[in-house]
């Protein structure tokens, strides 16, 4: 028998302003963090507000392919 995939899955979550300005200046860094979803509850991709430190304000962080 084939064993179900598990609901919990590991994503990375990137911040979307720091991608957008990595592109006209020089980026210091890419904020990421990483977190979990469920996979039933949210098969769409994740984005939350997180801190990033190097737009020193709350931006959204969207899910990245790993």
């Amino acid at each position: 028998m084939a064993k179900k995939k598990a609901a919990r899955v590991t994503v990375i979550l990137e911040c979307t302003s720091c991608i957008r300005n990595g592109l006209k200046k020089v980026s210091t860094g890419i904020s990421r963090y990483i977190t979990q979803k469920n996979r039933h509850n949210t098969p769409n991709g994740l984005e939350l507000r997180k801190f990033c430190p190097y737009c020193s304000k709350h931006t959204i962080h969207g899910e990245i392919q790993k």
